[in-house]
């Protein structure tokens, strides 16, 4: 039983973390969020781009 009083103590010590963490201000601002979202819309752009290019360069390719 001591594990599971420790387990317990654990468990509440980070859920009372979690809850004090959520009221923080601590978060990332607008500025940091839209940034991110631009790059991961420039990278999908570009990983389009390349399979685009990749794509059209094997259906280029003449195996007869």
């Amino acid at each position: 039983m001591p594990h599971f009083q420790t387990l317990t103590a654990l468990l509440h010590a980070r859920l009372a973390d979690l809850r004090r963490r959520a009221r923080s201000d601590a978060g990332y601002t607008t500025e940091t969020m839209v940034v991110t979202a631009l790059l991961v819309i420039l990278a999908l752009t570009v990983v389009g781009i390349v399979v685009a290019k990749v794509t059209a360069k094997a259906n280029s390719i003449d195996l007869g």
